[in-house]
């Protein structure tokens, strides 16, 4: 196969500032497809600008494509892929939002004994929401604050009821 090059040849040619820059057009172009991480880009870019020849530049993109990507047809005999609607895509919700609201609930009926659990898995799925972009923020912020309205109300039953027994 022969070596990439914008004018056809490759190997020993010099490369110029314009080959080098579209040799990193390429590789940006890459990375935004997916077909390269971050770390790979930033190796390559940099022996992008190394490089001294065509052929240099052609070994760095030749395992990406130069140009659109061709669509192809389906085979006769086969349905093409199907195209989901975009409430397919949506982001899950997180399960630790859900269980931080049901427990901030709880804390009504078992007498304040989820309210720390609530306040914890509500923070942590908080943090995880921002990482993920899952779904839940709301469920996770109720939980906590119902979790925080329980510890207080019993912080302050208990303040009171010691003040009132020591007098």
């Amino acid at each position: 196969m022969q070596p990439w090059s914008p004018y056809g040849g490759g190997g020993p040619m010099l490369a110029s500032t314009a080959d080098r820059e579209r040799a990193v057009d390429i590789l940006r172009a890459g990375f935004a497809e997916g077909r390269l991480v971050g770390t790979e880009l930033e190796q390559r870019v940099a022996r992008v600008y190394a490089a001294r020849t065509q052929g240099e530049l052609a070994a760095l993109v030749a395992d990406l494509p130069h140009g659109p990507v061709p669509v192809v047809p389906a085979p006769p005999g086969y349905a093409p892929a199907p195209v989901l609607p975009p409430a397919a895509y949506r982001a899950t919700t997180n399960g630790k939002a859900v269980a931080a609201l049901v427990l901030g609930i709880l804390t009504m009926v078992s007498g304040g004994l989820t309210s720390v659990p609530a306040v914890v898995l509500g923070h942590l799925a908080r943090g995880e929401i921002r990482h993920t972009g899952q779904e839940g923020d709301g469920c996770a912020l109720a939980g906590v604050i119902l979790g925080w309205l329980w510890v207080a109300g019993w912080s302050l039953f208990w303040v009171v009821a010691v003040v009132g027994a020591s007098r």
